[in-house]
């Protein structure tokens, strides 16, 4: 007997009122039902940006426990470095083409415990009883396996988020999503600044230099905190009522042009349970996916999105992956004094680069995401960072240190209240539920792919043409991304699903006729 015939009311799935929007507020006011959507799927962004951050001052607390202070190996430093986005690239595939193929809610929490289980495993490291370079490689591993995991995040989050937002909201709770990245970054930072002030009499003053051993486990070994306290909620989390429908009406298109060639009419979907079943399994096969993007209309949207986020993650990550150069010009190289006190100004000057530009550019996104535009924030914001890289490259040798810290935060400034931002939220936006998590990860894959070109490629071009000359590389890939978003639509207000409907109908028409 169900819980409506025994006379109870019928039990809802969670976060249903989330999905529900009296629209008598401005859209960056949320409820608690998105609070808490926002604490569940904001964890992923979170965690990335603090993996992003620790691997530079890790790699130089390695330096002191493999290496003797001495840098580690050009080529493993470089694999170490690349490692997550390599990883990511796999995660954001698998994961964006099965949350499609078998639900949201099937795989959704998978990529959690992947982060969770990689974790584990690089703080483990046996580094007594492995050589130096073995330990790299050991981390080198799991860090790729750390990236799958990160890497499926970006489209089951995006999916799970755009699936349930009212559209008058959605840019705003993505971005506010999307926004955990720079709070990653600033905890990371923390953390770090935090775990060797304890560690400064052990390694400072009795000059235990290998006790920093501690301090990269440690710092590394937080981050299960916030993916030990989400895993629950997202292992749990009921499929939305918008995958839902796009789910049945796929076995109704399927079921319709089956019945269509044979002559007959769909009445019911009272089909045989195995049938439809395998329809359910079919409905994201690739094929599909493939015979939508066939049409140019839908294919040059995928294009804009791709080539927009591999472009922007070659500046990027080409810079935030290397902040040494950066550091270097401000006065926080740490260059002199013992170990300990290299390492803390290192992770002083990290701490001041993050929360001048990094933090402030994804809030005033969030702001007026809803008013400017996805298209007019992402043009904007990469000729912005086209200009702010233009005076650094150009004035490289010549600018002083306030003046410097200045064009960097504003660089950093746009990056987030421009292309960094924007590029997360388009394929969530633009793409049908069916086809939109595929869509997510192909995009975002394109973007990591542009991040490991700049973490392979950044130090050996920078040793060969100059840091200036790099810097004039990232303001043309800048340009060219603002010429490529001329490919996408805005999408303020846009349901792409009524649009898919509406291109079905005119396709049954055109067959009728």
């Amino acid at each position: 007997m169900s819980d409506t015939e025994q006379g109870h009311p019928p039990a809802r799935p969670a976060l249903q009122d989330y999905e529900r929007d009296p629209g008598d507020k401005p859209p960056f006011v949320l409820t608690f039902a998105e609070v808490k959507l926002l604490g569940i799927a904001g964890v992923g962004f979170f965690l990335d940006a603090y993996d992003l951050f620790i691997i530079n001052p890790v790699s130089t607390m390695l330096q002191y426990r493999l290496y003797g202070g001495k840098s580690l190996p050009n080529n493993l430093q470089d694999l170490l470095k690349a490692a997550a986005n390599i990883g990511s690239v796999i995660g954001q595939f698998l994961f964006g083409y099965f949350a499609d193929a078998i639900g949201r809610k099937a795989v959704y929490g998978k990529e959690l415990m992947l982060i969770i289980f990689a974790t584990i495993m690089c703080i483990s490291c046996p580094t007594n009883d492995l050589s130096p370079d073995n330990c790299l490689i050991w981390l080198t591993v799991f860090r790729i396996v750390l990236g799958v995991g990160v890497g499926g995040d970006y489209p089951m989050s995006a999916s799970v988020t755009s699936d349930r937002a009212v559209i008058r909201k959605r840019g705003t709770l993505l971005a506010y999503i999307f926004a955990n990245q720079g709070w990653g970054s600033l905890v990371g930072s923390l953390a770090t600044i935090i775990v060797l002030a304890c560690y400064k009499h052990v390694m400072n003053d009795e000059g235990e230099t290998s006790k920093v051993d501690g301090v990269w486990r440690i710092v590394i070994g937080l981050s299960l905190i916030p993916a030990f306290g989400t895993l629950y909620q997202r292992l749990t989390l009921p499929e939305a009522e918008r995958y839902k429908k796009a789910k049945n009406d796929t076995i109704t298109e399927t079921l319709e042009a089956k019945d269509f060639k044979e002559g007959v009419k769909v009445s019911s979907l009272n089909e045989p349970e195995e049938e439809v079943h395998v329809d359910i399994q079919r409905k994201a096969h690739f094929r599909e996916f493939l015979e939508y993007f066939s049409e140019w209309r839908h294919a040059k949207i995928l294009i804009g999105t791709c080539t927009c986020w591999f472009l922007l993650d070659i500046a990027f990550y080409g810079i935030n992956l290397n902040q040494n150069v950066v550091l270097q010009q401000i006065g926080y190289a740490g260059t002199t004094g013992t170990a300990w006190e290299k390492l803390f100004k290192v992770s002083t000057g990290n701490i001041i680069i993050t929360a001048l530009g990094f933090v402030p550019g994804y809030y005033v996104s969030v702001l007026t995401i809803e008013k400017l535009g996805r298209k007019v924030i992402q043009i904007q914001g990469f000729l912005m960072t086209a200009l702010f890289l233009g005076i650094l490259a150009g004035k490289f040798t010549s600018l002083g240190n306030a003046s410097f810290i200045v064009c960097f935060a504003l660089l950093q400034f746009f990056f987030n209240f421009g292309a960094n931002t924007t590029t997360y939220c388009y394929p969530a936006e633009v793409f049908p539920t069916k086809y939109r998590a595929t869509a997510h990860g192909v995009s975002a894959a394109c973007g990591k792919a542009g991040a490991i070109i700049s973490a392979l490629v950044f130090n050996t071009l920078t040793s060969s043409i100059g840091t200036p000359a790099v810097l004039w590389i990232f303001f043309g890939c800048s340009l060219v991304g603002a010429c490529f978003t001329l490919l996408l639509p805005e999408v303020a207000g846009r349901d792409p699903d009524a649009i898919l409907a509406e291109e079905i109908r005119e396709k049954r028409l055109q067959q009728r006729h």
